[in-house]
């Protein structure tokens, strides 16, 4: 334990890190990472697979309760360790380097750098809505069957601009996710007003509930309706399992908090309520602004339709739901002040994706399993080497296109590692039953358990049903043991010498 220890608190040739962040900062990194783009229009999907306002919302109430389960269960994990790279510590601790070290390849290769890519992606896109001349269809470059956009340079623009930023210190990267996180939330907050309170229709409110628990799924190919199925029993349980993927993915990266406990001030204390506030908040938000589409457009809708009524909340232009339910208020300004609003969310989201990860690959350097420089301190006591490492493959990613099939892919191995990170509560107890922990996870073990069943559930339902998404995701972490193999040959652990 001292010699993992040694994990969060090494000192770099004098440079330690500064413990900056505050409760106030951790529950806002805690909700600025949850909130991205998915949130403005994840629910199209959700309404397409499930068909009925009812089911929509429960699928987002399950994401929520889920979330809020997983954050405190590792709230006694990060009491327990509160050392930089958090979730990699824990399985590290629980169980072994080997899956400690497949969990951080695959967050470095796919899960974080990926996602920090889509992310930046978004953020491109929304600002081609403001500023055409930056969109996706615009070709700077062509090399044969090679091409680079005008979207792809703004999302690694953006990247690299957050990337240098975070170089300077913790305080920096605090500010910007204060003040981004801050202004998407009240933004978001406005969403909700405007359609809960001052857009509401009566008639769609109607329409809705007409149909509150009518299930059905809709099956779409070429942008027309080829089947419409109504849902029951299994294929009922299936198609909300299908469903929740979009939300838990909406709601996740709450986690990266857990890597940045080096930086936290009190982080026993901390990080456990800033998990609790921030998660709990970011879900109560999702929740009103699902009701605010349903009380302004109603959910079932016709592609192409001429109107967004006609539409609806299943068929909105480009699933931006957010934006039509915006222009029933606002009109034809919709479609830029959502832009703006999820520039400003991707944005923040980023900024938060970028300071977290790079703790997790300075504690893996610092246990000999990734670049030595990676496990050092700048000047500003930030890990400057690994920070620029991630950005520079998450830019390869954004160049080569291929981000959103690798997200697809390891959606089921998110859901894997975190049943076995909360199975590490577990373990830990066994393990160390004597050892301080300050906040203990609330429900054990029925709760845990299950959290780990019903995680256990849609991963099951994903191998049946999306089989294309689950089996590479797979891949993609067996690829990581010979890696694993290779770096303990060629670079010792250095923490038997901590």
């Amino acid at each position: 334990m001292k010699a993992a220890q040694a994990t969060g608190e090494a000192k770099n040739g004098g440079v330690e890190f500064r413990r900056e962040l505050r409760l106030f900062d951790a529950t806002l990194l805690v909700m600025g990472s949850m909130i991205g783009s998915g949130i403005f229009i994840v629910s199209a999907d959700i309404a397409r697979n499930v068909g009925s306002p009812a089911y929509l919302l429960l699928v987002w109430l399950i994401a929520g309760l889920i979330t809020v389960v997983g954050a405190l269960s590792f709230g006694e994990l990060v009491g327990l360790m509160p050392w930089a790279g958090g979730q990699y510590v824990f399985i590290r601790e629980a169980y072994n380097p080997l899956v400690a070290f497949l969990y951080g390849w695959s967050l470095f290769m796919v899960i974080q750098a990926g996602t920090i890519s889509a992310v930046g992606m978004a953020f491109a896109k929304f600002t081609a809505v403001v500023i055409p001349s930056l969109g996706e269809g615009v070709k700077l470059i062509r090399l044969g069957g090679f091409s680079v956009s005008a979207a792809q340079c703004v999302a690694i623009a953006s990247i690299l601009l957050l990337t240098y930023m975070n170089t300077r210190g913790i305080r920096g990267g605090k500010i910007v996710q204060d003040v981004f996180t801050l202004a998407k939330v009240v933004a978001l907050v406005g969403l909700i007003v405007l359609g809960i309170f001052i857009g509401s229709d009566p008639d769609v409110a109607a329409r809705n509930m007409a149909i509150f628990w009518d299930a059905h799924m809709v099956r779409v190919l070429d942008g027309e309706i080829i089947s419409i199925e109504a849902l029951s029993g299994t294929a009922l349980l299936a198609a909300i399992g299908i469903s929740m993927v979009g939300a838990i993915f909406s709601s996740d990266a709450w986690n990266n908090i857990t890597f940045t406990a080096a930086e936290v001030k009190n982080p026993r204390r901390t990080i456990p309520l800033s998990l609790l506030m921030g998660t709990g908040v970011v879900i109560v938000l999702y929740m009103l602004a699902n009701i605010a589409y349903l009380m302004v457009l109603p959910l079932d809708g016709v592609p192409g339709a001429a109107d967004v009524a006609g539409q609806g909340i299943q068929f909105a232009a480009n699933d931006r739901v957010a934006t039509a339910a915006a222009s029933t208020g606002l009109g034809d300004s919709a479609a830029a002040v959502m832009a703006v609003l999820v520039m400003i969310s991707t944005f923040g989201c980023n900024n938060g994706l970028i300071l977290a990860g790079a703790r997790v690959y300075y504690a893996m350097a610092r246990d000999g399993l990734f670049f030595k420089k990676a496990g050092s301190l700048n000047k500003k006591a930030v890990p400057a080497a690994a920070l620029v490492m991630q950005a520079v493959w998450a830019c390869v990613l954004c160049l080569s296109g291929s981000y959103g099939d690798l997200l697809d892919y390891v959606i089921f191995v998110v859901l894997v590692f975190y049943m076995i990170t909360v199975g590490g509560v577990f373990v830990l107890r066994k393990k160390m039953p004597d050892a301080e922990r300050p906040y203990r996870a609330f429900g054990y073990p029925v709760v845990q358990a299950l959290y780990i069943l019903a995680l256990g559930a849609i991963a099951v339902d994903l191998l049946i049903y999306k089989p294309l998404y689950t089996w590479p995701g797979l891949g993609i972490v067996l690829l990581g043991l010979p890696v694993y193999f290779v770096w303990r040959r060629l670079a010792p652990s250095e923490r038997a010498g901590m």
